[in-house]
């Protein structure tokens, strides 16, 4: 049996399950894969007469556990989505019954009565499948009706920096043929005039990102202006020739491919272009405005232009964040890091980093915020293919210092108590040094 038809099956068993339940208690996690996975199980299980009730959460810990123990009965069912793989301990102390749809890789024996990951059939859950697209794998066995939530599962995959292979093919497959994606060529931004679009992107981050005046040079030299999306073919080719040639310079090669090429058109949703959705999702995530996330995937088209006024605002403000903050980068013996107190977004200063500054080590940003320490950790898919294994580091080094981590090999969390800055970066700089060392002597031995 092939890995997709196993996941198939664990998706049809979990959707068998929740069917028995008079009613779900559902928590998702706030970034834009676990806002689309919300909007996944929700319209299922509105649709399976189920009613439910949401809780968007950071990250699952003892207090969401407690949260959820406080309102839920005996006979009722807890789905966890984009969490829940890693913490089999904190499954155990939920008093009810639990089903995971997550992609993160799974620690230990879960206790939940269904879990569905794509890990545990051979597919690598951190490039092939997010948690949204296993979410719509189960909306998909819950009703045959289910098939237009495939844009949101494509929505998460690209929020969740993925490839399209194996898993997130087939769904990308069954979208377009069943009309709900389109597709086009260009750069892979969101939609509007193209020299604010440039200014304040951060994907990609160029040298002239944060700095209109020379967007506004490089917009005259290349004789473009108006629209991203009414540009004609030609005009699409110049951006594109031009942004590759910036990013070639620096940029990891990974990056390249990853902002030039099929921009997905949301053709079912209120924001077609993908990327404008992922944004607009990230900052509600960020802001933690998470009725007005699930608003806009229940097609709610009153929530839409404040939405993108709020996105494009809070952009603006990363962009400039982040250029601020990379003139302050510091480099260890393995990694790039850099110490911060209340940063915009940890996450995104972390994957600029990596992908379009330094893409040569890791990078790790600490960040001081509420009174705890909040790591954010990104890798290349070449480094991890060298050995980097982030999700072992943050857990690592994390746990050394009365914290916990986790999270995929390529980008992965932490948090710990303040004051232990310099003794968690020295471990984990050293775990990533004896990760990636042991690539360079298989290699030296002619492997």
């Amino acid at each position: 049996m092939s890995e997709l038809n196993k996941l198939t099956n664990l998706a049809k068993n979990a959707a068998d399950k929740i069917r028995k339940y008079r009613f779900v208690r559902l928590i998702s996690h706030n970034d834009a894969d676990g806002l689309t996975s919300a909007g996944i199980m929700a319209q299922a299980l509105l649709r399976a007469g189920i009613p439910f009730q949401l809780s968007i959460a950071a990250k699952l810990d003892g207090g969401v556990v407690e949260e959820v123990n406080r309102s839920i009965s005996p006979g009722e069912l807890v789905i966890f989505c984009d969490m829940g793989s890693g913490q089999p301990e904190l499954i155990g102390k939920v008093s009810a019954d639990v089903v995971v749809l997550d992609h993160h890789q799974p620690v230990g024996e879960s206790p939940a009565k269904a879990v569905v990951n794509a890990h545990m059939v051979g597919i690598d859950g951190a490039t092939d499948i997010s948690a949204s697209g296993t979410c719509y794998l189960v909306a998909r066995e819950l009703g045959p009706g289910n098939i237009d939530l495939a844009g949101l599962a494509i929505a998460g995959a690209v929020g969740d920096r993925q490839l399209f292979q194996t898993a997130n093919a087939l769904i990308l497959e069954e979208a377009i043929k069943a009309g709900v994606v389109s597709v086009r060529k260009g750069l892979k931004v969101g939609d509007g005039d193209l020299a604010e679009v440039l200014a304040y992107s951060t994907e990609p981050f160029l040298d002239i990102t944060a700095y209109p005046e020379r967007v506004k040079e490089f917009l005259e030299k290349l004789e473009l202006s108006g629209k991203i999306e009414d540009l004609s073919d030609e005009g699409v080719s110049k951006l594109v020739n031009a942004v590759a040639l910036k990013l070639a310079r620096q940029a990891s090669p990974e990056a390249v491919e990853a902002v030039i090429g099929d921009i997905y058109l949301l053709d079912r949703e209120l924001v077609h272009n993908v990327y404008d959705f992922i944004s607009i999702l990230n900052t509600c995530g960020k802001l933690k405005l998470y009725g007005l996330a699930l608003a806009l995937c229940l097609k709610d088209p009153g929530v839409v232009d404040e939405a993108l006024a709020l996105t494009r605002e809070h952009e603006k403000n990363l962009a400039l964040d982040i250029r601020e903050n990379v003139e302050k980068i510091s480099k260890g013996e393995n990694i790039w890091y850099i110490n911060t107190v209340d940063a915009l977004s940890t996450g995104s200063l972390a994957s600029t980093v990596v992908r379009y500054l330094h893409p040569e080590l890791p990078f790790i940003c600490l960040n001081e915020s509420e009174g705890i320490l909040k790591i954010s950790s990104r890798g290349t898919r070449e480094l991890v293919s060298k050995g980097l294994d982030l999700a072992f580091t943050m857990r690592e080094a994390a746990g050394a210092v009365g914290g916990n981590g986790g999270g995929h090999s390529v980008a992965s969390g932490a948090s710990i108590p303040l004051g232990n800055t310099v003794e968690f970066l020295s471990i984990a700089d050293q775990i990533i040094g004896e990760q990636l060392r042991k690539d360079r002597k298989g290699k030296g031995k002619g492997k």
